[in-house]
């Protein structure tokens, strides 16, 4: 596996737990749609969480949320929406980013809650 696709995937699994600490239910990893994908999809009460991980081992080359562009959410949002008919799901949906910065013997997360919005 390719250094940055490991990097990727340790990401996820520290945003899994870190969602898991905070109280979500984990109820996918990684959900494919086409070619799509969502890195996490959980619940919080009422709420359908759509959670978009990006993990850099720097900022050096600027935040990790801030490569989150319109595609992707535009991306993100079709396949929450294939999601939502798929299981049949009648809930408020939130799209989440959560940015990890893996450094140097430390781990930065930032949970960006209502990172962006469907545009209707």
């Amino acid at each position: 596996m390719a250094e940055h696709n490991d990097t990727g995937t340790k990401g996820e699994k520290l945003a899994g737990a870190f969602l898991e600490k905070k109280g979500y239910s984990v109820l996918e990893t990684n959900w494919r749609f086409k070619n799509l994908e969502a890195d996490i999809i959980a619940s919080i009460g009422k709420t359908l969480v759509i959670a978009e991980v990006k993990t850099r081992k720097s900022n050096y080359f600027g935040e990790p949320e801030t490569f989150v562009n319109k595609q992707k959410q535009k991306n993100l949002i079709k396949t929450a929406h294939e999601y939502i008919i798929r299981n049949e799901l009648d809930l408020e949906v939130r799209f989440d980013i959560i940015s990890i910065v893996m450094g140097d013997n430390q781990v930065k997360i930032n949970h960006i809650e209502d990172a962006f919005y469907p545009l209707v």
